[in-house]
């Protein structure tokens, strides 16, 4: 039997891997508008599945979207201004490839950490370190 043959059929005797499901699972952002502001209801959950403070997540987003924001006291996030779900979606998905996915490995199991006034992104799987460019 020829290398090449023998390479076809190992190749079709090998089973298929699926892909790992992704374990960063973000809800989308359940928003409304209310008056000159967007709400966004689910903020808090949106925070919690990040794995982030929701400060740092809210200051990414005004900073993303162009506008002035604040927590309101049931842990929602109240921006000025009228913004869509898929725009506050792309934002969310934005911050979790900058400060949530490690750049070595791909894997959310990072945190945040100060440095010499830099954030730092240190992952818990691979050990990396990698700056965020939050400045």
């Amino acid at each position: 039997m020829e290398y090449d043959d023998m390479l076809d059929r190992a190749a079709s005797e090998t089973p298929t891997i699926d892909e790992p499901a992704d374990r960063l699972d973000v809800p989308d952002p359940a928003v409304r508008e209310e008056g000159n502001e967007t709400v966004v209801e689910n903020f808090q959950s949106l925070c919690d599945a990040l794995g982030r403070d929701p400060d740092h997540v809210l200051q990414f987003l005004q900073r993303e979207v162009g506008t002035s924001a604040h927590i309101d006291e049931s842990g929602r996030a109240r921006l000025t201004g009228s913004f869509d779900a898929d725009r506050l979606g792309n934002a969310t998905d934005e911050y979790a490839e900058q400060f949530v996915r490690c750049p070595e490995c791909g894997l959310p199991d990072t945190r945040l950490e100060e440095e010499g006034g830099a954030t730092l992104l240190r992952c818990e799987a691979c050990g990396a370190r990698s700056a965020t460019g939050d400045e």
